[in-house]
């Protein structure tokens, strides 16, 4: 494709800048391939390319950005390949960064685009026309008592254009528990609801991968609580599947966000702690009637330990919908009660 640089195929190096663009080989026909994304926090998504008899298999897409794609051609260029070559690909889940290129592609060249069966509800959202864009998360945040900072981010939404056609649904459905067979490798498709309802990861166990999507990030904490259509009880989920991850065989981590790790079960591990002193930290900052904006207010954020007050706009909206998403499993824990009044959620000490 005009315009996309030459670039080479070499041997991943776990200590350089992950989001160099390139094409990184991870193991035998497995090549991890960053492309750049249209934000300031995440700059790169990886897509990892396995080779198959008769072309390639992707797990995630990337955004459909005119820079992902010319990068995305280059990588697969490398490989002798194009995105021509590619037969399917297996979304770990629906966010746009994982999911908007398989549809561009697919619509271009006829990929097979497959994604958890328990995305359902979002596409079904997503694909309404007319819908506007965001707006079952607005109505969330104002259930979270966080309607000072919603106007603002409603402009800002309205700005960004909404295509029914980029959330097109998959050709197939993927559940838990089920082997894809390709040629020279089978991936066990395991559910992991708790970032999106339908997150999906996929295990080789015979060469001990997981591709992790933003099931299990190395530096991060994936954000919970934030969907077109949520679930009840987002972070019981979410640490749900971290335990089922954990009860699994270890295998080297191949996530969507940063390096490739040597242990899932050591990242696992992490984040479980992690969210045991959070929830621990928010049921100790509640008092009579507080909302989950005015818990998010008085948490510290990121390992910086950031305020609240220095998060941009869209990190606070995250920040918020994850409070949220602790303080109503605290309340399905008896730690801490919560009552519906004004159109928001209020919670008290148990």
């Amino acid at each position: 494709m005009a315009g996309a640089a030459a670039v080479r195929v070499e041997t991943d190096d776990v200590t350089s800048d992950w989001t160099r663009p390139g094409v990184f080989e991870v193991a035998a026909g497995v090549y991890r391939i960053p492309l750049p994304l249209p934000q300031d926090g995440l700059r790169s998504v990886n897509v990892y390319a396995l080779t198959v008899d008769d072309g390639l298999v992707l797990v995630d897409s990337g955004w459909a950005i005119a820079e992902a794609r010319q990068a995305l051609d280059a990588a697969l260029a490398a490989l002798g390949s194009g995105v021509g070559d590619v037969r399917r690909f297996l979304v770990t889940h629906v966010h746009r960064d994982h999911y908007a290129m398989a549809v561009a592609v697919r619509r271009e060249f006829g990929a097979v685009v497959s994604l958890g069966e328990g995305e359902r509800s979002a596409i079904l959202a997503l694909s309404t026309p007319g819908r506007r864009p965001m707006s079952e998360q607005w109505q969330a945040l104002v259930r979270c008592g966080a309607g000072e900072i919603v106007e603002a981010l409603r402009a800002r939404a309205e700005l960004v254009p909404h295509d029914p056609a980029d959330w097109a649904g998959p050709d197939d459905w993927l559940a838990g528990g089920t082997d894809l067979v390709l040629p020279a490798r089978t991936l066990r498709v395991v559910a992991t609801p708790g970032h999106t309802r339908g997150h999906v990861v996929f295990i080789d166990r015979d060469a001990q991968l997981m591709f992790a999507g933003d099931h299990v990030l190395p530096h991060i904490t994936p954000s919970i609580g934030f969907e077109a259509v949520a679930a009840a009880l987002p972070l019981g989920d979410y640490l749900d599947s971290l335990r089922l991850v954990r009860s699994l065989p270890d295998q080297r981590l191949l996530p969507a966000h940063g390096p490739a790790g040597p242990s899932v079960h050591a990242r696992v591990d992490e984040l479980l702690h992690h969210h045991a002193q959070r929830l621990d930290r928010a049921c100790g900052i509640v008092q009579d009637g507080m909302t989950a904006y005015e818990v998010a207010s008085r948490l510290t954020w990121t390992r910086r330990e950031r305020s609240f007050a220095d998060l941009d706009l869209f990190n606070q909206m995250l920040a918020v919908a994850e409070t949220a998403a602790h303080l109503d499993l605290l309340v399905a824990q008896g730690r801490l009660k919560a009552t519906d009044a004004d159109g928001a959620r209020h919670y008290d000490p148990a």
